[in-house]
Order: structure tokens, then C-alpha cells, then sequence
């Protein structure tokens, strides 16, 4: 996919914003995503906005003292969390409990499709904050960044299953018929636009950071957002988590095709001979990561 030009993202807004019922973040998130830009905020005033949302606290709590997380001790209050975790984390739980929330409850679409979606999703969003912890980046708050990225890098399939079923359904068969075409191929090819674009033009409507929405828009296509290592991540992240389900279950729950940027590898420092070593990794995390995935249901 060439980079979004004006003609193609005015038409790409149109279209999203045609879209009744365009998902939007709880307000909660909102005001967390608000507070924690400021530099002056404190761990109890992030405390005190997430707790007016007691489905909210429960999941932030229950999240932060699941095995993912291997605390040595048990956490009672948000803003315990928040001090032991530090503000990122705990951004990114909120935003993972309230992405969930939005597709698994909100939403009549098959639940199936979610739940191998969220599969694929968390496996990303892992291999991105095993990498992220890998290389340079040693402060949670990048790791978090590339994990809240992998969790929504395919937001846009969600939204077109949603608003655009019939859309959706054509896009099924035709990736059935065509099993080499990547995804994002016959998206453009039925809809004019891609999952990507979607999904990025959806991360600016929740005011997320630029980095993030980039990630989302080019994760497909690393070499145009070569300044952006969210991108480079999200991109290597993607192929890895496609591989790893490949190697485990013999065959993938959905069909996609990717191809890994050498460049991408390049930039990140890695190599060809380590992709088994994470996917390792990933793998063990993963094993942890059941409560995540109840969340995904509905839980």
C-alpha cells in the first residue's frame, strides 16, 4: 500500500464516518489518556478517575494481579497498581479492559472470529513488549507503547466486521479463493482502503498517540514509517505471532500472509536465526495470559 495521499484520506474518512456508531473509548479512558499526558499528574489522581468505574478497578486489579504480571504480592487498590506498576501499565490495561469491552459486549459479531482475533492480537501485543524489552527500550513505558500498539494493530477488522458485514463477507471469500493475496490486498481491492487505515484513522478519533496510529497504518509496510521503531516492532511482532501459530497448530485460524521486512529486522538489530528464540518467549508468556483472554470473551 503506497502512503495514504489527500484524495485517498479524505475518502477514507468519508466513508469511516458514515459509520453509525463508530466505536469511542469510555469516557474513563479518556480522561486517564488525558491525565497521563500531563507531566505533573500523580498516581492518585489516575486512582481516583479509574475507581469511579468499578467494572473498570476490578479488571485493572484483577489484570495486575494475574500471573502475567507475577507481582509477589497481592494488590487491593488502583493506585497500589498504579505505584507498582507505574502510570504506562497501567494506561495500557485500561485501554486493553476498554477495547475488549467495546467489541466483545457492544457488538453482535462472531464469537469465534473474536476469539481468534484476540488470540492473534495478544500475540502481538506480547511479541511487541518482548522485543521492545530486548532492545534498547528499557523503561516500561516503551514496552507499553509497543504493547498497546500489537493489541490494536488490527483494530480496523473489527470495525468493518461490525459496520460493514456484507462488505466483510466478500472480503472472506475472496481471501478463501485467493489464498496467496494478503488481507490488506483485497480489502483495498473491495473497499478502497484497507483494516490499517481503518484502524489508524479510528486511533486519531480516540486522540491516541501519533506514533500508535502510524504503527497501525503502515505495521503492513514498515519501510514508509522508517523513523517510527513502534512500526518496525508492530511489523516483526505480526510475522512472528502468524509463525508461531503456524508452528504450533499446523495451520493458521485465519489467513494472512506475511512477509517479514528484512529492513525492519535491520533496524531493529535482529536476525533471521533468532525467530525461533522468540517465539519461544513468546510462547511463555502467553501461557500466562488466560486472564486476558477471558477478558477477550466477555469474561
Amino acid at each position: 500500500m503506497p502512503e495514504i495521499g489527500v484524495v485517498a484520506e479524505k475518502r477514507i474518512k468519508l466513508i469511516v464516518n458514515r459509520i453509525h456508531n463508530l466505536p469511542t473509548p469510555p469516557m474513563v479512558f479518556a480522561q486517564v489518556n488525558k491525565v497521563i499526558s500531563d507531566p505533573n499528574t500523580s498516581a492518585y489522581e489516575i486512582g481516583a478517575i479509574i475507581s469511579e468505574d468499578p467494572a473498570l478497578s476490578a479488571k485493572v486489579l484483577k489484570l495486575t494481579n494475574s500471573a502475567f504480571y507475577g507481582l509477589p504480592r497481592t494488590v487491593t487498590s488502583v493506585k497500589q497498581a498504579i505505584i507498582i506498576l507505574g502510570l504506562d501499565v497501567v494506561k495500557s490495561l485500561v485501554l486493553s479492559a476498554s477495547v475488549f469491552d467495546t467489541f466483545s459486549k457492544q457488538y453482535q459479531v462472531d464469537k469465534s472470529y473474536l476469539d481468534s482475533f484476540w488470540r492473534h492480537s495478544l500475540l502481538v501485543a506480547f511479541m511487541a513488549r518482548i522485543i521492545s524489552r530486548n532492545k534498547n527500550f528499557p523503561s516500561f513505558m516503551e514496552a507499553e507503547e509497543s504493547f498497546s500498539a500489537g493489541l490494536l494493530h488490527d483494530i480496523g477488522k473489527l470495525v468493518i466486521l461490525a459496520h460493514l458485514p456484507e462488505e466483510f463477507q466478500k472480503i472472506k471469500l475472496m481471501t478463501a479463493e485467493n489464498p496467496e493475496a494478503p488481507v490488506c490486498q483485497v480489502e483495498e481491492q473491495i473497499l478502497g482502503f484497507d483494516h490499517a487505515a481503518v484502524g489508524s484513522y479510528l486511533c486519531v478519533k480516540w486522540n491516541l498517540p501519533d506514533q500508535l496510529s502510524s504503527a497501525i497504518q503502515f505495521h503492513h509496510f514498515p519501510e514508509q514509517d522508517i523513523d517510527n521503531m513502534t512500526t518496525q516492532i508492530i511489523h516483526v511482532s505480526d510475522h512472528l505471532a502468524w509463525k508461531a501459530v503456524v508452528a504450533e497448530e499446523g495451520i493458521k485460524f485465519v489467513n494472512e500472509n506475511i512477509q517479514c521486512s528484512d529492513l525492519a529486522l535491520d533496524l531493529l538489530g535482529l536476525k533471521k536465526d533468532r525467530e525461533d528464540q522468540l517465539i519461544q518467549l513468546l510462547r511463555a508468556e502467553y501461557i500466562k495470559a488466560e486472564t486476558f483472554l477471558k477478558m477477550a470473551q466477555g469474561d
